[in-house]
């Protein structure tokens, strides 16, 4: 009766694993897609000038409002710094965001969120612990549009630029409120054993297989950063 428990507790645990694994590929492939959908659009889209700008990249794919926090929103996704020399991207670490307003449109069930991270000093707070956006480090709408220029107000200043999308619309919206830090039992899933948020994004860490998708689409449209 014993081994029959204890195999049935093993095979449990086992299939929770399995399903976590799956659902952080989910998550990686989604995030992927979302960037890429959000760049290939023909006029809407991060300024490419901005985008090289940017230290690293926030991908929140799917955010829902209201279930888990009450009256805010929630969501996981995944953040990519660049690599040495500002060439390439590096393994993301996986994260999550919740609370604030992410600017839902009426009607829309999910927003996909995208944030800029404009300097390595605009992330290290989020190796630390959790920080609020706005708080912690300063958060803006970021510009939209394929002539804009990162010669802007918001680029200049903000350590953070922030963009959402609802229902096809594409905006950059304030994150002013929300909440950001790092999801460490997903990393556990993607690179299968416990790991820091600092080691990942300090390029301690190759890019898993199930990352290279997002990799690779960060790398299409800002493959050196200036």
């Amino acid at each position: 009766m014993r081994t029959a428990i204890l195999t049935g507790l093993l095979l449990s645990l086992s299939s929770s694993f399995v399903l976590a694994d799956k659902e952080t590929d989910e998550r990686l492939a989604n995030a992927a897609t979302a960037f890429g959908e959000i760049m290939s659009a023909p006029d809407k889209g991060i300024p490419g000038d901005v985008l090289n700008k940017a230290a690293c990249v926030v991908v929140v794919p799917g955010m829902k409002k209201g279930g888990f926090i009450v009256g805010g929103s929630f969501g996981r996704g995944s953040i990519s710094c660049r690599g040495a020399g500002n060439s390439g991207w590096g393994a993301p670490a996986m994260v999550e965001l919740g609370g604030g307003s992410v600017g839902f449109q009426i009607g829309a069930e999910a927003t996909d969120v995208v944030m800029l991270v404009m300097n390595r000093a605009g992330i290290e707070s989020l190796l630390k612990s959790k920080f609020t956006l706005g708080g912690d480090a300063s958060v803006a709408a970021g510009p939209v549009g394929r002539a804009t220029t990162a010669e802007t107000d918001a680029a200049m200043k903000a350590k953070i630029l922030s963009y959402s999308r609802s229902r096809g619309a594409f905006a950059g919206v304030s994150l002013t409120g929300t909440t950001l830090h790092t999801d460490e039992d997903a990393n556990k899933g993607v690179y299968g054993k416990p790991v820091e948020a600092a080691e990942i994004l300090h390029e301690k860490t190759p890019v898993p297989a199930a990352a290279k998708p997002l990799v690779s689409v960060l790398s299409k449209y800002s493959p050196k950063g200036v």
